[in-house]
Order: C-alpha cells, then sequence, then structure tokens
C-alpha cells in the first residue's frame, strides 16, 4: 500500500511585507512550525521516496526545515506546483507513486488543503480534519488504486490544536 503526506507551508510573512508573493519566506515562529511538522511526519515511520515541493520560497524552506527529520528524501520542484490546483496536485502525486511508494507533497491553500480535505472525505474521515487546513498542517493517507483510490486516513498533524 502506498503512502501520500499532505503539508501545506508553514507561517509566511505578510503579503502586504514581502515585494512578490513568491518570495515571501517564513516567519521565525514558521521556521518552528515546520520542524514540528517533520517531526510529525517522522514520527508516522515511514520511508519518504520522494517530496514533490512548490518552489516558493515558503514552501521550500517549509520542506528544508523538515527534511533533516525526515530523513531527507529526494525533492522535485516543478514551477506547477506553486499555487496548483486540487486536481493537479492529485494527478502530479498520483504519478509519483506510480515511481515510489511514498510521496511528500508540500504546497498551498486552497489546492493542498483542499485536496486534503477530499482524500479525507473518501476516507469517511472528513470530520476530523483541520479547519481550513490550517500552515504547517500535515496529514499521512494510505492510497490505492488509480488517481489515489482508496484512500485511508493514518495520521494528522494540526499545530493549531
Amino acid at each position: 500500500m502506498a503512502h501520500l503526506i499532505l503539508v501545506r507551508h508553514a507561517k509566511a510573512i505578510d503579503r502586504m511585507d514581502a515585494d512578490d508573493d513568491f518570495e515571501r519566506g517564513l516567519t521565525p515562529r514558521g521556521l518552528e512550525d515546520a520542524r514540528q511538522a517533520g517531526e510529525a511526519v517522522a514520527t508516522s515511520g515511514i520511508a519518504i521516496g520522494l517530496a514533490l515541493v512548490s518552489p516558493s520560497a515558503r514552501t521550500l524552506q517549509t520542506f528544508q526545515a523538515m527534511s533533516p527529520l525526515i530523513g531527507d528524501p529526494p525533492r522535485h520542484s516543478p514551477m506547477a506546483l506553486y499555487h496548483a490546483s486540487p486536481d493537479f496536485l492529485r494527478r502530479a502525486a498520483a504519478e509519483a507513486l506510480a515511481e515510489t511508494d511514498c510521496v511528500l507533497l508540500v504546497g498551498h491553500n486552497p489546492g493542498i488543503g483542499t485536496l486534503a480535505l477530499d482524500l479525507a472525505f473518501d476516507a469517511g474521515a472528513g470530520h476530523r480534519m483541520p479547519d481550513g487546513y490550517p500552515t504547517s498542517a500535515v496529514t499521512v493517507f494510505t492510497v490505492d488504486g488509480p488517481g489515489l483510490g482508496r484512500a485511508g486516513l493514518v495520521a494528522i498533524h494540526n499545530p493549531k490544536g
């Protein structure tokens, strides 16, 4: 059975404090939250075969804070992941899972949160999901079948409680 781990980037600086949305980095709290997200993923004990990470500064910094804790998996960061739709993220994850047993996907709302919620509802566990899929949220799913079919919710890390 394959695993898909979905992570929303950690807390970034405010849009009004940045020249460009793509270059917005993490706040000090965001860096700590990203490290805690990495610890949450590490406790799952699942070996990550590939990380798909949006190329924005905040998603890359989130992954970099998590990476030492999760075994430094290889990373792909195609521009198409930046603010990608839930359908695109689903296809990208399904393609990557054809090559490895576990994919970590670090992205942005609303796409990453919507995909997480969709998979949780598929698993009959939508009621367990955090409201709004907050920054640094992590969900771990088992997936089996084409297009991430037959999802099972394994774990949730909600940094907001």
